[in-house]
C-alpha cells in the first residue's frame, strides 16, 4: 500500500518572531521615507486595518529596495549611453579633422592643386588633371599653348569674375590659380583680363601651328 503524502510545512519563522537581521549584523536600522510610510498606511487601510503592521512596513521597505535598484540600473545605463555618445563624438571629430588635413594637403597654399590633390580627383571623378604650364611662350609645344590658353580664357575671360580678394584683401583660391600656371596672381579685374588676353594670343598661336602642321 502506498504511503499517503503529507503536505510540507514551512519551518521558517514568521517575520515578527525573527530578530532584526540588520541588528544581528551590527547595522543601524533603516527608516521608511514619509512617502513609503503613507503607502504602508494605504496598504493597511485596503486590508481593513487601522494601522500598518510589520508586513506592510516590510513590503514597503522591499519595494523601496527594488525602486533603488531600478534607479541605479537606469543611472548605469544613462552613464553608459553618455560614454558611448562621447566616444562617437570623439571619433566623428577625429574623422572630420583627418578629412580636413587631407583636403588641406591636396591644395597648394600658393595656388592650384598638389600632386596629392590631382591624385584625389583622379580617384574620385576619374579626372586626369595635369600640373599647370609654367614655361615661356617660346618654349611651349602647341599642346601646351592650347592648355594654358584655354585655362586663361576659361578662368579670367568670363563675363562675370568670381571675387579675386577676400574681405581682408587676401587673394582667393580663384586668383591663386594663376600662380600654378606661372602667372602673377591678379588682385584686380584689369589684371585678370590681361591674363585672359595672353591666353587668347596663345590659342591663336596654337591654331596657326596646327594649320602649318
Amino acid at each position: 500500500m502506498a504511503k499517503k503524502s503529507t503536505p510540507k510545512t514551512s519551518t521558517r519563522k514568521a517575520p515578527w518572531k525573527r530578530s532584526n537581521p540588520r541588528k544581528r549584523a551590527g547595522k543601524a536600522s533603516k527608516h521608511l521615507t514619509p512617502a513609503k510610510k503613507a503607502a504602508a498606511k494605504a496598504s493597511a487601510k485596503r486590508a481593513g486595518r487601522p494601522y500598518p503592521n510589520l508586513v506592510d512596513n516590510m513590503r514597503m521597505a522591499k519595494s523601496a529596495k527594488k525602486t533603488a535598484k531600478k534607479s541605479a540600473k537606469k543611472a548605469t545605463k544613462k552613464t553608459a549611453k553618455k560614454t558611448t555618445k562621447k566616444k562617437s563624438a570623439r571619433k566623428t571629430t577625429k574623422k572630420a579633422a583627418k578629412k580636413k588635413t587631407a583636403r588641406k594637403a591636396e591644395k597648394d597654399p600658393k595656388g592650384g592643386l598638389t600632386a596629392a590633390g590631382r591624385k584625389a580627383f583622379a580617384k574620385k571623378d576619374g579626372a586626369h588633371l595635369k600640373p599647370g604650364v609654367t614655361k615661356k611662350a617660346s618654349e611651349m609645344t602647341p599642346t601646351e599653348m592650347r592648355r594654358k590658353g584655354s585655362w586663361a580664357v576659361r578662368f579670367y575671360g568670363r563675363a562675370k569674375l568670381p571675387p579675386l580678394v577676400d574681405s581682408e584683401g587676401r587673394p582667393t583660391r580663384h586668383a591663386l590659380s594663376a600662380h600654378a600656371w606661372g602667372e602673377p596672381v591678379p588682385k584686380t579685374v584689369a589684371a585678370a583680363r590681361k591674363i585672359a588676353a595672353r591666353g587668347e594670343r596663345l590659342l591663336e598661336r596654337y591654331r596657326k601651328a596646327k594649320k602649318r602642321a
